[in-house]
């Protein structure tokens, strides 16, 4: 079952995960049949176990032209070796329908799910389909508890019964060149959820989807994400923060040359009335934006329930957050919106160089409440704090 790799010319020029004292697992050498009817959980579980305790570097491999009928799966870690590389060249779809799929003890929170892999490394050009369409529930692929992670090489997730990519409690990951896709009325599709990790980075990805391309959670600092394509969607979004009274903090964001077609918002930050925290020193810049509806916008009072929020005095504090550089066009007159707590404003507050119209005969206009801050440099519309 077991295969040292030698002569494998493709895979040590296309993947510098491999080296030639890599170890390979192919599923399909563990029965995997790959024709999208034969279930192939168990060959997948029994690759994995032998991937996961392998002493040399291995690679599990997925291989193309196929695609593999998987249940939910777990790829629990730790594993012998660090690191670890997932090839997928093929296709991993869901159950189609929810009533078949089989959750077992460990529920149905996530379909994929990787805990506690050091080094891990997923990439390859095949698909992730999660079929979700006809219940919208339950995570694509989540990936927890680990350090060292990277996700890119050409991947696609598409269809997610829910979130799509979870990256929860990660030190030190990377997500490059991965395209997302779900329908714009699908609900709670993020495309990236990013939670209590840091030292993240996303760079180069197609994201649309019916919730937020990028959403950055509680616990989350140093991430840095560039070169995003967003839409349809609901924008790069901070939280949201602080629901139920709940302490969230997350700090040192920087978001760069986002590209956002059609999407509901652009650069949003969301806090709950209530909330205890911070979002502090987050920086957006160079955004351009094409019949987005809420381009920038700040909402300290978010409530996204059937009931009444009710008011409080305590809030998220937001702090030291800029948006420069934006241009480009809303399907609304308010092109930026910044509604802060009176009781908690937001502070350090800075809009610089900004070239925002809005479609049809609308004027462009701006609202803001409690904000302490800085307008300068070109500014359409004018604002001023």
């Amino acid at each position: 079952m077991r295969n040292t790799v030698n002569l494998l010319t493709f895979f040590l020029v296309c993947y510098p995960i491999v080296t030639a004292s890599t170890v390979v697992f192919n599923v399909v050498d563990y029965g995997a049949v790959g024709d999208g009817q034969a279930d192939d959980t168990d060959a997948f579980a029994r690759a994995w176990r032998e991937t996961c305790a392998s002493l040399s570097p291995p690679i599990m491999i997925i291989p193309s032209e196929r695609s593999f009928l998987i249940q939910p799966l777990r790829f629990m870690g730790p594993c012998e070796s660090n690191p670890l590389a997932v090839l997928i060249e093929g296709n991993l779809v869901a159950p189609i329908d929810p009533s078949t799929w089989k959750c077992g003890a460990n529920g149905c929170n996530q379909w994929l799910y990787f805990y506690r892999v050091e080094g891990l490394t997923l990439h390859g050009q095949g698909t992730i389909d999660g079929r979700g369409h006809q219940w919208w529930q339950n995570k694509l692929m989540e990936i927890s508890n680990s350090a060292n992670v990277r996700v890119g090489g050409g991947l696609r997730f598409g269809n997610s019964p829910m979130m799509h990519l979870v990256l929860h409690g990660l030190q030190s990951v990377f997500v490059s060149d991965v395209t997302i896709q779900a329908p714009e009325d699908s609900p709670n599709t993020d495309g990236i959820h990013l939670q209590d990790s840091t030292d993240a980075h996303i760079d180069s990805c197609a994201i649309g989807t019916g919730d937020d391309c990028i959403a950055i959670l509680n616990g989350s600092s140093n991430v840095r994400i560039t070169n995003i394509k967003c839409g349809p969607g609901h924008g790069i979004s901070i939280g949201s923060l602080g629901k139920n009274g709940q302490e969230d903090r997350v700090e040192d964001i920087r978001v760069s040359d986002v590209v956002f077609l059609g999407a509901t918002n652009g650069a949003r930050i969301k806090t709950w009335q209530g909330g205890r925290g911070y979002a502090r020193d987050i920086h957006f810049q160079r955004f351009w934006f094409q019949d987005t509806i809420n381009p920038i916008i700040i909402d300290q009072f978010y409530c996204n329930q059937l009931s009444q929020c009710p008011p409080s005095n305590s809030a998220v504090e937001i702090s030291n957050v800029s948006f420069k550089m934006m241009v480009g066009s809303s399907g609304r007159g308010n092109v930026v919106v910044l509604n802060c707590s009176e009781a908690v404003p937001c502070r350090g507050i800075v809009v610089e160089d900004m070239h925002i119209v809005a479609t049809g005969n609308t004027q462009a206009t701006y609202n803001c409440a409690n904000v302490l801050g800085r307008a300068q440099g070109h500014l359409v519309p004018e604002i001023a704090f």
